[in-house]
């Protein structure tokens, strides 16, 4: 075998899924390696939204996502990409051509060192070379799923593409455990709190630590709130849920964590914050990591398994009242209430949008979400049934995700319904990705906030007292936008038309509704 038949092979045993990229000259040997092995190439419209898809794929599956770009220009169009999921803590393989290894030295035209390019924005890079192929490609697994997953980044040389390989094993790495250590502090912190709150995080929900989080808060009498990119891992409905930390009614779910008495953190990772830690509460840490932010300070840390660590207290612990459901259900009423502050009658709100989606949507809808205002209220105010249903990127935070993030989540889940937010200025980067939805046939709903403005920018402007410059937005014609992709598109203005809108069946091609929102409700919640 050559060192793409190893390569397409290895991912292929791994089951990471298909291969998103936009190849080059240094990659024709292993696109052929891939159709001959069985695994799917997605040709994307640009590397960057490539790696995005790369990006969904490893949220919805917790297997790294796989991403192929060229040399050079193909390779620094990813780098954004990598860094989105390195800071979103997401497993993913990402593989560059590159020049072949006698030039690499001294030959400049498109030639960028890239294990220097990527060093910064991934957990490792290498080179696949025939002579260790296999062990870089298991290396490489093993380090993407580790706590914290991240991406790691390969350079394949162009004379290395179909050389024979002498390393030609494929052998994926088995599951790790990681051993468990703590104390008798934390049990007597939670045995004394009388206000305690659970404050989970990515690295819960990738652990499944759903139940354990509800038990032991049954079990203390803990509010549980979520981090946004771990909604679903608790169900909303739970009694003991009291909401999303840093989104949207921030200052009131701030508030409320002031009023602990003890947080543990399940998982939690600080990449979300988006406002400084200022909590006097003892803090408990619990994750298969030490807490090397230091964000906040923890009193206490039990480094193992997180589902183990909390099946352990909740074994441990006494039953004891703690906060009262009815304290929480308040808590809830209020939430609720300042969701829709700053509601404008007679228009189209932007908490309308995000109420009408709940209520037209199936239970089982994955949504995904972009960057900017909207971001923060479908963070507080969309409500997934099972972990993996809201993708969103809250740690780089980069705009242009959530559409190609809709596109991977439609191919690996056909029969699901998906809906894809997004604001017009993440759309304009991305649009040219319709054509690749609609060429693959997926029938995802794309919901655009039309406000012809960077909000969460021009907002900083308003509170400055300075004009709307470089904040503004030429608008966008959506049907016709959308019909030059091959999708349907339609423009909103009223909740019954977007209602109408919603409801509606996409078919097996994109449905892109412009919702022309009054933007005058985010200057109230923001």
């Amino acid at each position: 075998m050559n060192l793409s038949d190893v390569t397409a092979g290895y991912l292929k045993a791994a089951d990471f899924g298909p291969v998103f990229g936009y190849p080059g000259d240094p990659s024709v040997g292993f696109l052929e390696a891939c159709r001959t092995a069985g695994l799917e190439f997605v040709l994307a419209r640009r590397e960057g939204t490539a790696g995005f898809m790369a990006q969904a794929q490893g949220m919805l599956t917790g297997r790294p996502g796989v991403v192929l770009s060229t040399l050079g220009p193909g390779s620094t169009n990813l780098v954004n990409a990598v860094a989105n999921a390195h800071l979103d803590r997401v497993p993913m393989v990402a593989i560059s051509g590159q020049i072949d290894t006698v030039r690499a030295p001294t030959f400049t035209h498109q030639v960028v060192d890239q294990r220097a390019l990527f060093a910064p924005v991934a957990k490792w890079v290498a080179d696949l070379t025939p002579d260790t192929v296999g062990h870089v490609l298991r290396k490489a697994h093993a380090v993407a799923v580790a706590p914290r997953p991240g991406p790691v980044h390969l350079n394949m040389h162009a004379d290395h593409v179909t050389a024979e390989a002498a390393d030609d094993a494929v052998q994926p790495p088995p599951d790790v455990t990681y051993g468990l250590r703590g104390g008798q502090a934390p049990r007597t912190r939670l045995e004394r709190a009388r206000r305690p709150v659970i404050l989970f995080g990515i690295a819960a929900m990738q652990a499944g630590a759903g139940p354990e989080i509800a038990a032991l808060a049954d079990r203390i009498g803990a509010a549980i709130i979520a981090s946004p990119m771990a909604k679903g891992c608790v169900p909303e409905t739970h009694p003991r849920f009291a909401g999303t930390l840093d989104m949207a009614c921030n200052a009131l779910m701030w508030e409320f964590l002031r009023a602990a008495d003890c947080i543990l953190c399940a998982g939690f990772d600080a990449v979300e914050l988006i406002k400084p830690w200022r909590v006097a509460a003892p803090v408990i840490h619990v994750d298969a990591v030490p807490n090397t932010d230091q964000i906040y300070a923890a009193e206490t840390e039990i480094v193992g398994p997180i589902r183990g660590i909390l099946a352990a207290l909740t074994d441990a612990l006494p039953a004891r009242d703690g906060l009262s459901e009815a304290d929480i259900a308040a808590h809830r009423d209020a939430l609720s209430a300042a969701f829709e502050a700053g509601r404008v009658a007679g228009v189209l709100n932007p908490s309308d949008v995000i109420r009408l989606a709940r209520g037209a949507m199936p239970e089982d809808t994955i949504a995904t979400a972009d960057v900017g205002s909207h971001k923060l209220l479908v963070g507080q105010g969309w409500h997934p049934t099972a972990p993996r249903r809201l993708l969103m990127t809250n740690g780089l935070s980069s705009m242009g995700f959530s559409l190609p993030a809709a596109i991977a989540a439609k191919r690996l889940y056909p029969a699901a319904p998906v809906l894809c937010f997004t604001g017009d200025g993440g759309l304009a980067m991305v649009q040219g990705e319709l054509r690749l939805a609609a060429t693959l046939r997926l029938g995802i709903k794309v919901v655009v906030f039309v406000d012809n403005s960077l909000n969460r920018i021009e907002l900083k402007q308003m509170a400055r007292q300075v004009a709307s410059v470089g904040t503004v937005i030429e608008e966008t014609a959506i049907e016709p936008l959308a019909a030059s992709m091959g999708c349907n598109g339609i423009t909103v203005e009223t909740e019954i038309a977007l209602a109408d809108a919603l409801a509606a069946d996409p078919g097996d091609v994109p449905l892109v509704i412009g919702a022309r929102i009054d933007p005058a409700q985010y200057a109230a919640q923001f």
